[in-house]
This record gives structure tokens, C-alpha cells and sequence, in this order.
């Protein structure tokens, strides 16, 4: 079983007690988010006035633009010399928000650490663009990437893995490439506090109205905007909890205590196990959603143990 150890709040650290203290003290006294259009909140995030604090921009980044079902698609490319893998990455923001360059310190970690070849998709954002739009752009990415991998780095030691909605996003592409391709190629995948039932888990329905990085409101408004008015919020290719999950590749799921979506991830990696696959939990004490975002020594932990997983496959 889980250790229960890990929830108690004594195992909550003074730095990361003190962080989260910060987090909802700051958040509380910003405009409500969901009171302007999306794309004000996106220009906010670009200045460092979201959630979370801005990160450097890679200076060995490289732009590839890929056609895409509905017009072109973005690939942001961070590449060590002479690749050892490649990661396709899909970067979170509730499918409303985010982009593929924040959080080039991550992927440049990837690089030098791991000494992987990273392709990052700028799918297409909810409300604009619903469901399918975002997981269209993801597959197609990811069939580009498997494509391309070989030729531009290399190697066909292959990874995937995100962050938030980005964590959902590859689960999706995962089930996409195994039911409409055939295709089973990654090494591993990577899934860091994702949201994978849009119908809402027990811990994101009782978390109530604490702006901890996220509330309730937010993961329903965020939901609702890539799901629209009509979509089964428990159809497999949306909420990938209710899917099949048989014959998937090794995965870590990665998630903090104090992070609403806990559920998700506790529920996902239960599922993934029970299908066969090999699965890794990692429960770090105190942690928000998306926790590495802040410096901190959990920060740091959550990394290395990303960095291991990877590098043992």
C-alpha cells in the first residue's frame, strides 16, 4: 500500500509549508482569472504574472513547424550533440493556457542529464480550439516525432511525458498510437500531476475554494473549455482513466500531496498497474500542482527521480 506516512502534514517540510503559504497569500490577491478572455490570462503568464514564476528561455532552442490536421503545428526542439534518446514533450496549462517554451529549464535539464533530444508541441488551446483540436495536434506531433527520430537524432530510445493537462495530453497520444497506428514505441512515459478524468475526481470535487495554484472552480472552468457543451467527459479519448490500458510502457506518475488532482494520479497509476504495466508512484509531502515549477529541495528530489527513471530504461 501507499505509505500513509507521506500525507501526514509533519512530513510537509518548513520550506515547502512556507512556499505554499507564499502561493495562496500572492494568488488571492490577483484578478480573478476567469473574469477576462483567455488570451489576456496567456499574455499575464508570458510577463511572469500567473501562477507561477517565469523561466529562462533555452539558448539552444530551435523551432521546427510541422503540418498539422487543421494548419501548421510549432515544435520547440532542445537537443544535446550526439542524442542518447528523444522526449516528446506536451506542456500543461489546463489545454487553455501554456506554451511550449515555459519551462525550457526542464527540457535543458533532459538534455544535459539525460542526454535526450526534446520536441516540445504547441498544440492548439481551449476555449478556442476544443476537444478534438488539442489531442489531434498531439498525435500528429507524435507520429511526426516517431517519424523523425532516427534521421534528425539518431536513436530510436523514445520517451514521452508533461505536466498537468500535458500529463493527459500523453496519455491520450500513448492510446491514440496503440489504437489507431499499432504503435507501442516509448521507452517510458513520464506523468507529472495530470488530470485524467474530466468528470472530476472525489479530490478535486471536495477541494473547494483554496487557490493553492488551483481550486475546484478552475479545474471545472478548465474542463469544460476543452470538453464544450457536448463531449462524454468519461469517453476514453478524453478522460484516459476509463480506457483501456493494456500493454502500455513503463510510466512514473509524479504528484504532490497538496495538489487537488492527487486522485488522479493515484487512481491512474493504480489502473496502469493493474493492467500489467510497470508503474512508479512518487508521493512527495506538501507539494502544489506542479510543484517544480519553485525552486525547493522537493523540487530538486522530484527531478532526480524523473532523471532516474529515465535513464534506468
Amino acid at each position: 500500500m501507499i505509505d500513509q506516512t507521506l500525507f501526514d502534514p509533519a512530513a510537509i517540510s518548513d520550506e515547502i509549508k512556507a512556499q505554499n503559504a507564499d502561493i495562496v497569500e500572492r494568488l488571492t490577491r490577483l484578478p480573478d482569472v476567469w473574469s477576462v478572455p483567455p488570451a489576456v490570462v496567456r499574455e499575464r503568464r508570458a510577463q511572469g504574472l500567473g501562477p507561477f514564476p517565469p523561466m529562462k528561455l533555452s539558448e539552444r532552442a530551435k523551432i521546427v513547424t510541422i503540418d498539422g490536421p487543421r494548419g501548421p503545428i510549432p515544435l520547440r526542439i532542445i537537443a544535446p550533440d550526439n542524442p542518447r534518446g528523444a522526449y516528446f514533450h506536451i506542456h500543461g496549462g489546463g489545454w487553455t493556457w501554456g506554451t511550449a517554451d515555459e519551462q525550457d529549464p526542464w527540457l535543458d535539464r533532459l538534455a544535459e542529464r539525460s542526454g535526450l533530444a526534446v520536441v516540445s508541441v504547441e498544440y492548439r488551446l481551449a476555449p478556442e480550439n476544443p476537444y478534438p483540436a488539442g489531442p489531434d495536434d498531439c498525435e500528429a506531433a507524435a507520429l511526426w516525432f516517431l517519424r523523425e527520430a532516427q534521421g534528425r537524432f539518431g536513436t530510436s530510445r523514445l520517451f514521452i511525458g508533461g505536466e498537468s493537462a500535458g500529463a493527459h495530453l500523453s496519455a491520450l497520444t500513448i492510446l491514440r498510437l496503440r489504437d489507431r497506428h499499432g504503435l507501442k514505441p516509448f521507452r517510458g512515459a513520464n506523468l507529472f500531476a495530470g488530470c485524467y478524468d474530466l468528470s472530476l475526481t472525489p479530490s478535486v470535487a471536495r477541494w473547494g475554494t483554496e487557490k493553492l495554484i488551483l481550486n475546484t472552480r478552475d479545474v471545472r472552468m478548465f474542463a469544460d473549455n476543452f470538453c464544450g457543451p457536448d463531449a462524454d467527459r468519461r469517453s476514453p479519448d478524453i478522460s484516459p482513466l476509463y480506457a483501456d490500458l493494456t500493454g502500455l510502457p513503463p510510466a512514473l506518475f509524479s504528484i504532490g500531496t497538496r495538489d487537488l488532482l492527487i486522485d488522479d494520479t493515484l487512481f491512474m497509476a493504480a489502473r496502469w498497474a493493474r493492467e500489467g504495466n510497470a508503474t512508479e508512484l512518487a508521493v512527495w509531502p506538501g507539494g502544489a500542482h506542479v510543484f517544480i515549477r519553485f525552486e525547493s529541495a522537493l523540487t530538486e528530489a522530484a527531478l532526480s527521480r524523473i532523471d532516474s527513471f529515465i535513464d534506468r530504461l
